[in-house]
């Protein structure tokens, strides 16, 4: 028999996975409106400063049942949680909220989650795991006591794994190291990865603190390391090269505000919170002692070349499509 709490938490976390690392420094959660037994919103946080993903499941299921216009325009989060306690009524008095991460109990860039689902009326909660940050946590013990039916752990060890880089970086350092390969192994001989994969490169990297690069990849493809394809900010650079010398006309010198080191260690990476780190083989090895997590394109071709060789265990942790390609997101093991 199907566990019905399983199944709608799984489809919390799976539409949570498609905006993991995108919003640093905030962790990635998913949520989901039921009500009479119709799935009405499902949602994720998308972006820092942009409103939860419970409002936004919410912002759905409002407009599923009232197909009012007037809500979907609104992107501001104190205009949305306003909108909706002025409109929604008794829209979710018998309603269930599914969310992989507790509510948040504390006014911050976005007002209190747990104030907006007990304002509205919803009968019951279901919560994947509690929140680690004692600023924000306590939803689920406030939501209790104004008389709503909150159920915890529900797939507790999978929304755990999906907040692991927000507990890293809240504390220290996430590295993240990212790298496009096709069926056969190669990463080499050009772009691999489809337009849809460097899309979500390129919006990590206008998230990210550092990027990290060898000194052998500036030197031969004398790359930019930007965020062009989304119109994003582009990281700071670390070059982890023993030789100092490179040609300043290489274009991600010349980008204005961006700080580029070029070190010989890797402790620069200690004073950042999200790193990610860019390369082939050589920076595979040099860096399997410091990567948190591994993020992998494999492209749905092969090419006539030598694969690499990096021997390294790894968990998986998730997998998605992202237009051909396959996602891969893995620990280090």
């Amino acid at each position: 028999m199907v566990n019905l709490d399983e199944f709608y938490m799984r489809a919390c976390l799976d539409e949570a996975w498609k905006y993991q690392g995108l919003t640093y420094p905030n962790p990635a959660v998913g949520a989901a409106v039921l009500k009479d037994g119709r799935l009405l919103g499902l949602a994720a946080h998308q972006k820092a400063g942009t409103p939860h993903a419970e409002v936004l499941a919410i912002k759905e299921a409002y407009y599923r049942l009232t197909q009012d216009k007037g809500i979907l325009s609104i992107t501001q989060s104190l205009h949305l949680h306003n909108y909706l306690q002025t409109h929604a009524k008794e829209l979710f008095r018998n309603a269930t909220l599914y969310v992989t991460l507790e509510p948040c109990f504390h006014y911050g860039k976005t007002p209190p989650c747990s104030l907006l689902i007990k304002n509205l009326g919803f009968k019951e909660v279901v919560i994947g795991t509690l929140d680690p940050n004692p600023k924000a946590g306590g939803g689920a013990r406030y939501l209790r006591d104004q008389g709503i039916e909150v159920r915890l752990g529900v797939l507790e060890e999978e929304c755990e794994v999906l907040i692991e880089p927000f507990v890293r970086w809240s504390h220290g350092s996430f590295v993240l190291f990212k790298y496009a390969q096709t069926l056969n192994g190669a990463i080499g001989g050009g772009i691999i990865s489809s337009q849809a994969s460097r899309e979500y490169v390129h919006a990590l990297r206008d998230r990210i603190d550092l990027l990290v690069i060898g000194g052998n990849t500036v030197r031969t493809d004398r790359p930019i390391l930007d965020a062009r394809l989304v119109g994003g900010r582009p990281p700071d650079i670390l070059i982890y090269s023993k030789k100092k010398r490179f040609a300043k006309k290489i274009p991600l010198f010349g980008i204005e505000g961006r700080h580029v080191y070029i070190e010989d260690s890797l402790e620069k990476i200690s004073q950042y919170s999200f790193v990610m780190i860019e390369g082939g083989e050589g920076m595979m090895k040099a860096t399997k002692r410091v990567v948190d997590w591994y993020l992998q394109f494999i492209a749905p071709k092969c090419r006539a070349m030598e694969n690499y060789r990096f021997d390294k265990k790894m968990e998986f942790l998730y997998t998605r499509k992202i237009d051909k390609d396959l996602m891969i997101w893995s620990k280090n093991g």
